[in-house]
């Protein structure tokens, strides 16, 4: 009985720990489900100056691996992290930007995301 218990004790955890999460672009990936990974913000700008402001700051910190015009995402990788940003209109001058950021294993890294946010923020100046 007590094996049982184990083995149950022990599937439980690993599937709470581990599971999958929703990236910017769709796509479904494997990692740490419950993490923390995204940063939204909303600006009084087109759809347009948000999406080149982004690609200039993903540019700028690392390597953009996926561009996608139709639906405005971008994925990059900084810092042997894997970044998703899309931009969306909310009204014809209002956009928001939603920064997304995940570590290799699968978990989420917000302060990543806060950065790459902030950078794009101080780029529309």
């Amino acid at each position: 009985m007590n094996k049982f218990l184990t083995v149950s004790a022990l599937l439980i955890g690993l599937a709470g720990v581990s599971g999958c999460y929703r990236t910017q672009e769709g796509r479904v990936k494997v990692g740490v489900p419950f993490s923390t990974d995204t940063i939204e913000s909303r600006y009084e700008r087109p759809v347009v100056q948000l999406f080149e402001a982004a690609k200039a700051t993903l540019g700028y910190n690392g390597t953009i691996t996926s561009e996608d015009i139709v639906r405005k995402t971008l994925t990059a990788q900084v810092e042997n992290r894997t970044l998703w940003v899309r931009v969306e209109e909310l009204e014809p001058n209002a956009s928001r930007i939603l920064v997304q950021a995940r570590q290799s294993n699968g978990k989420g890294d917000i302060i990543l995301a806060s950065e790459i946010d902030k950078q794009i923020a101080l780029r529309l100046r």
